[in-house]
């Protein structure tokens, strides 16, 4: 065996550019059976299960110090911490996130279903943790809308007003009263107790390596999912800017009803909290577009959010919205932390699922943006320690009476975009919410609820934004699109949980749609290189005669495998069955002329009291018959005539090629079916072989027993091209290759 490869680059004379290189080889055909006896052989493992589990599990000194630095990411950068360069970034910016931090935790309690004071619990805890655990520098750990939502929807769902109305006796009248303090409790309990199984699940999770389930929600899914999410948001706001009393609901056409709800009851609105709540979105839409266009003149935004409540707090509280307006206000905000409490496991059994819900699209959210800062300024994220960094921070948050949480886009982007250089900002930033509740918290009892309402419909707008990708992905990808529509819409009527659920097994059917609908076709040469295309989409291709090359851009198992079989004899136009058939036919035929003894090439006979002639076809006209697709037709004769194929062989395919450089696995029903369709083809003396197989699929080709019987490795080839020469050489009907360009040099 002599093989070369040289590569050859030639300077162009004056400093221009250098020429095209060029490739060549010459070395014999290989086949499999030569390449697993003569050029390739496999390592010997000497090592026994036990010294490779020993080794897996030894403990040393470098070993722990990585393992400690994973689970503490903040000790790599901590003791390197340049302070002089950092610290006034992080400092500014944190102070900034915190501003936003603030109005946003009350605002999202709401959503929450839960007392405001809480949402201020849940921007503090959890941020603090996350300094310690989590990998990103830049993303603001805490609520965030759609979670609360979700959250808020399971909490009216197991504690909802009708459970807690009491009778109040006022005179000889009774009437029932809702008892908000023990529904807030019980709803409080539910939150806990679900963020608690949240955050086991997220360890979990990150404990066994699972960061990988986040592929599974697509971009086009979570866009989708969050546009749905951001409907159900301003729907439920309603009723806070208008100043109306409806009822939550909860479940499938949950957004429906309570739009109904809203509109039936539109008449009581309160006209103060209307101008109030209008003027705030105003405001802070007006903010945003200059922090927008301003942005890189602006040392740091103006925060919107926290004059908003400043203001709004002030004139409520001067003007007596509550009393004299009937203005709904935070009401009472208890000062200082409350003790840590264990939460209330018996409520666990009803949340499990939904806990599963949350856990997943937290992490999604959180890993997305930590991806997306982590390739912007030039560092990497872990997948898994994210999912145990946010795991710890909803499990040990939850003692303290927190909801579950995630990253915040609006924060994540203040944070990053006011300079903030590690999570040092972060911690800032807990530290301004954590002075609010244990000092100043009182100061925002006045505050009108129709400003929190404006802060999170106008925090918004940048996910209804997310409407523009309907045109785009229409442009780019249908299937995209339905995965796009599909969770928009499935979230929208059946609610976030089971809009989600929806909206994955979809995705998972495109999947499978796409193996089952692989794009196959005929290859062809294409002259003067080792390449082989399409035959159909580019006019440079030509196939040989006798030879079919069949490529299916899929892998082979039991969903597609029959679809396999049917589109290489539907694309090859060679039908086995159909063939052996038309030979069974052929055969009678033959034995009738031989019976009437008759030497002439032309055979009469009755039919009907017709006289019917038949002829006998050369094997040259039914090779040009079957290149203008009429083989098995025959040629038209007059009315008295039928064509009858008398000389063998009834195709002039010769040899098949299958191509699966694109097969990236097989399982025993594809392997089955592949051995099946070979032997079927073998009968008529068809040769199929295989070209361009991977070693992990010959490997798994070997643990099926595949090559046994007609298939041998001899039959599979590492490259088309090798299977092609193979074919040509072996097979005596092989006809000369295209005649508009010489082959690549491997020679036999």
């Amino acid at each position: 065996m002599n093989t070369s490869v040289m590569e050859q680059e030639e300077a162009a004379a004056g400093g221009e550019a250098d020429s095209q290189p060029t490739y060549s080889i010459e070395r014999p055909v290989y086949d499999e059976a030569f390449i697993r006896s003569q050029l390739l052989h496999r390592r010997e493992n000497s090592t026994t299960l036990r010294q490779r589990l020993a080794h897996r599990f030894r403990c040393s000194s470098k070993k722990a110090k990585a393992a400690v630095f994973s689970f503490l990411p903040i000790l790599t950068w901590l003791p390197n911490y340049p302070v002089k360069q950092y610290m006034f970034s992080d400092v500014v910016s944190g102070l900034s996130t915190g501003v936003v931090q603030l109005p946003q935790g009350l605002a999202y309690a709401m959503l929450a279903a839960v007392p405001p004071v809480y949402g201020l619990y849940s921007s503090f805890y959890p941020v603090l943790l996350y300094t310690f655990f989590g990998t990103s520098r830049h993303i603001s750990i805490g609520t965030f809308a759609v979670i609360s939502l979700m959250i808020g929807s399971i909490v009216v769902r197991e504690a909802p007003d009708s459970m807690f109305y009491v009778l109040s006796a006022n005179g000889t009248n009774a009437s029932a009263v809702l008892d908000v303090e023990a529904r807030d409790a019980r709803r409080v309990q539910v939150a806990v107790v679900l963020t608690t199984l949240v955050g086991i699940i997220q360890f979990s999770f990150g404990l066994l390596r699972f960061g990988f389930v986040a592929i599974y929600l697509t971009e086009p899914l979570v866009r989708g999912f969050t546009t749905a999410a951001a409907v159900h948001v301003v729907v439920s706001q309603l009723k806070y800017l208008l100043g109306v009393k409806t009822q939550r609901f909860s479940g499938p056409l949950s957004v429906i009803y309570s739009f109904k709800a809203v509109l039936f009851d539109i008449t009581s609105t309160n006209v103060s909290t209307v101008i109030l709540g209008l003027t705030c979105m105003v405001f802070l839409y007006v903010v945003k577009d200059l922090n927008e266009r301003f942005k890189k003149k602006l040392p740091i935004p103006i925060p919107g959010e926290i004059i908003v409540v400043i203001v709004s707090t002030g004139i409520s509280y001067g003007m007596f919205l509550s009393d004299v307006y009937n203005v709904d206000v935070v009401g009472k905000i208890p000062t200082g932390l409350l003790p840590p409490v264990a939460p209330e496991f018996s409520l666990l059994p009803n949340l499990v699922t939904d806990s599963f819900a949350i856990a997943i699209v937290g992490f999604s959210m959180g890993i997305s943006l930590a991806k997306t800062f982590a390739l912007k300024h030039g560092y990497s994220v872990d997948g898994n320690q994210e999912l145990i960094a946010l795991g710890l921070c909803n499990f040990i948050s939850s003692f303290f009476q927190t909801f579950a949480i995630t990253c915040s886009m609006s924060r994540s982007l203040v944070q990053e975009s006011t300079g903030g250089k590690t999570q040092i900002a972060g911690l800032l930033a807990s530290l301004v919410v954590l002075l609010v509740v244990v000092a100043v918290g009182f100061v925002f009892q006045p505050l009108p609820q129709t400003a929190l309402a404006a802060i999170i419909m106008v925090n918004l707008l940048g996910m209804f934004k997310q409407f523009r990708d309907i045109p785009a992905l229409w442009r780019t990808s249908k299937i995209e699109l339905a995965i796009w529509l599909v969770a928009f819409v499935a979230s929208v009527l059946l609610g976030l949980d089971y809009g989600l659920l929806v909206a994955i097994a979809f995705a998972i059917l495109t999947v499978i749609y796409r193996t089952q609908s692989p794009k196959s076709a005929i290859l062809g040469h294409v002259p003067g290189t080792g390449l082989y295309c399409d035959v159909d989409e580019y006019e440079e291709a030509a196939e040989y005669e006798g030879i079919k090359i069949f490529h299916s851009n899929s892998s082979i198992y039991f969903a597609n495998s029959d679809l396999y079989v049917n589109t290489l004899k539907e694309k090859t136009g060679v039908d086995p069955e159909a063939l052996q058939a038309a030979r069974k036919t052929q055969k009678k035929l033959t034995e009738k002329a031989n019976g009437d003894r008759n030497p002439s090439l032309n055979m009469c006979g009755k039919n009907k009291q017709q006289e019917v002639t038949h002829e006998v076809v050369s094997y040259d006209d039914v090779v040009e018959q079957q290149r203008n697709g009429q083989l098995g037709a025959g040629r038209r004769a007059s009315h008295s005539e039928e064509a009858v194929f008398l000389e063998p062989p009834l195709t002039g395919v010769h040899s098949i090629i299958l191509d699966w450089t694109p097969a990236t696995f097989i399982d025993s029903v594809g392997a089955k079916a592949i051995k099946q369709v070979i032997k079927e083809y073998a009968a008529l003396d068809i040769q199929v072989v295989l070209a361009g197989c991977s070693r992990s699929l010959l490997s798994e080709l070997d643990s099926l027993q595949f090559f046994s019987g007609v298939v041998t490795p001899a039959t599979a080839f590492p490259t088309v091209h090798d299977a092609v020469l193979r074919c040509r050489r072996s097979n005596p009907r092989t006809s000369a290759a295209p005649t508009d360009g010489p082959l690549p040099q491997i020679h036999l």
